[in-house]
């Protein structure tokens, strides 16, 4: 699951009302959706698979890696206009002559040559994030289905990647847990170099008289691999199929080779679980389970009647928890918030049915403990003016605009010209990080699943409030969080800096500025012209914080952490 923390600097996203006062919202920012290691108590690994959501509260914002299903919130306000490519014209005598574009620079990765060979965990981070948001673009702006396959080619083009120097066991800055939604992010950060075969391996090149296997992919309905298993894995051989796509016996060769050699070697194997992708059924979710070894192997008929490879992997111990942290979060998915038999479990729903959907708290650090925090009024969204930044704009929606019921769309919506010509979600995904969201409100004739209202339908991901060891209560998901899903909106009070008391531990802070990082797309990434490099925070003309310690939502909970994973 994934846990939710956050820092005293804040970067707020706001969503437009009917008379654009703007409630702060808080998205899931990192470059990628989950990591199932925990972040701050190795005893939860295995009793709950949880998210944590954290703010920042370092100087130096890194990448957050949903640690243990770990989301961050560093608020950041998304005031940053889209800039659009524009094409200039002059008229001279009556014709359009285009006017001469500037030579494109030379395009800069930010990675030394020693860096593509051997990574760290920030190269990783930034790599992932980087190819994220470079999806995210060419999704919305190409039909082509092949969006991954252009992205990791341009990618591989431009040196935008480490770890390429093949080797075997663990990864530099790859941790058991990771999750990858995208088979070319395995391959640029070097987990798993073979696209999209599901075994790799070492050539002569790279060193081997003979091949050993560095890792493999296990398939989602391609083959009969037996991955229900949380420590072992039976792995189906490649190969079997002829040209023109008849079954036939699978060969000793390639692959399957270098899992026999190093069965007989004993050498470390990386093993990756592919799944099916639970807010997605038509995608997959692959999770890096840690290291195996072969232990043993066998040929048996298939089910097309010929010969397949049996390979037997075993993990090896003392590992992160990986596929086991999401297998308990499938369960506790099925279960419900209402499973009283569960470790640590306290009350059903912290929210009293005021969200969509219930909030469970549970206590596996005392779980004779019951008490729970009730030192609060609990507010699903902000019903006061004090929550609210009040901007200088036309009150009016787009009402005149869009007619007819429809979700707005059309670039005539008034709405949609204010976030620069464009929606700013695309399949209820974030695809830029704005100064701005303008949302439509009440004024607007849209109905109330309008595209443009993603922030205002309460809670679509399964969170819970959880004891931590040493932080008091955590907030955490029970499924894993694309980067740019929308979380909740960020309830409390809004006050002076004058008027928050010294033990107030539930402070949002807007002023603090940290380093800098970029999650929008780079232009030369897409294959479109540069532009110069805008701000992606907003700055406000004066500082808001908000205490959330007399009435709040979920975001309470959110811990701070210098590994931010919401905005």
């Amino acid at each position: 699951m994934i846990t939710i923390t956050w820092r005293t600097s804040h970067h707020q996203l706001l969503k437009k009302t009917t008379t654009h006062q703007h409630p702060i919202n808080l998205y899931y920012w990192p470059h990628h959706s989950a990591s199932f290691h925990h972040l701050m108590n190795p005893t939860l690994l295995l009793s709950i698979p949880t998210w944590v959501l954290s703010k920042e509260d370092e100087a130096d914002q890194k990448i957050f890696k949903l640690l243990y299903h770990t989301m961050t919130p560093t608020t950041t306000l998304w005031l940053m206009m889209m800039l659009l490519r524009v094409v200039i014209h002059l008229k001279e005598d009556g014709a359009d002559q285009r006017v001469r574009r500037a030579p494109r620079r030379l395009f800069d990765s930010m990675i030394t040559e020693e860096e593509k060979e051997n990574g760290n965990e920030d190269l990783v981070d930034s790599v992932r994030m980087r190819f994220n948001a470079v999806c995210r673009r060419l999704g919305h702006i190409s039909c082509e289905k092949a969006v991954v396959t252009t992205a990791f080619s341009r990618f591989t083009n431009l040196g935008v990647r480490t770890n390429k120097k093949k080797r075997i066991g663990p990864v530099p800055g790859v941790q058991p847990g990771d999750i990858f939604y995208f088979w070319g992010e395995m391959c640029l950060v070097g987990l798993h170099t073979q696209m999209p075969a599901g075994i790799d391996y070492l050539l002569a090149k790279d060193g081997e008289a003979e091949g050993l296997t560095t890792s493999v992919v296990t398939s989602v309905g391609h083959y009969n691999d037996k991955t229900d298993e949380l420590h072992t894995l039976v792995y189906t051989g490649q190969g079997g199929t002829c040209k023109d796509g008849k079954p036939r016996n699978q060969d000793l060769a390639r692959g399957n080779l270098a899992l026999v050699t190093s069965q007989k070697r004993g050498n470390e194997v990386r093993v990756i679980r592919g799944v099916e992708d639970p807010g997605d059924k038509k995608g997959k979710v692959y999770i890096y389970d840690g290291l195996y070894v072969v232990t043993h192997y066998w040929i048996e008929k298939g089910t097309t009647g010929f010969d397949e490879f049996k390979f037997n992997l075993v993990r090896k111990q003392d590992q992160p928890s990986g596929f086991a942290t999401w297998k308990l979060a499938e369960e506790l998915m099925k279960c419900g918030s209402s499973n009283r038999s569960r470790k640590g479990f306290v009350f059903e729903d912290i929210s009293l049915g005021l969200e969509a959907l219930p909030v469970p708290i549970v206590n596996e650090i005392d779980e004779n403990d019951k008490e729970w925090p009730l030192d609060f009024d609990y507010r699903a969204s902000p019903e006061s003016l004090s929550m609210m930044i009040v901007l200088n704009h036309q009150s009016t929606g787009c009402n005149n605009t869009c007619q007819g019921g429809q979700s707005c769309g059309d670039p005539t919506c008034l709405c949609i010209q204010r976030n620069g010509g464009e929606l700013p979600y695309d399949n209820r995904i974030l695809l830029y990080r704005k100064p701005m969201i303008y949302e439509c409100g009440e004024s607007c004739s849209c109905p109330a699943d309008c595209k443009n209202r993603l922030s205002q339908s309460g809670l679509k991901l399964r969170l819970e409030v959880f004891k931590t060891e040493s932080c008091g209560w955590g907030l955490r998901s029970w499924e894993p969080i694309r980067a740019g899903t929308f979380i909740c909106e960020l309830v409390g009070t809004a006050k002076r800096r004058d008027e928050i008391e010294e033990d107030d531990e539930y402070v949002f802070d807007t002023s603090r500025v940290y380093k800098r990082f970029r999650w929008n797309y780079e232009p030369e990434l897409v294959g479109e012209d540069c532009w110069d490099e805008v701000s992606e925070v907003y700055k406000l003309r004066s500082e808001i914080l908000v205490s959330a310690r007399a009435f709040g939502n979920v975001s309470r909970f959110m811990n701070h952490s210098c590994l931010a994973n919401v905005m």
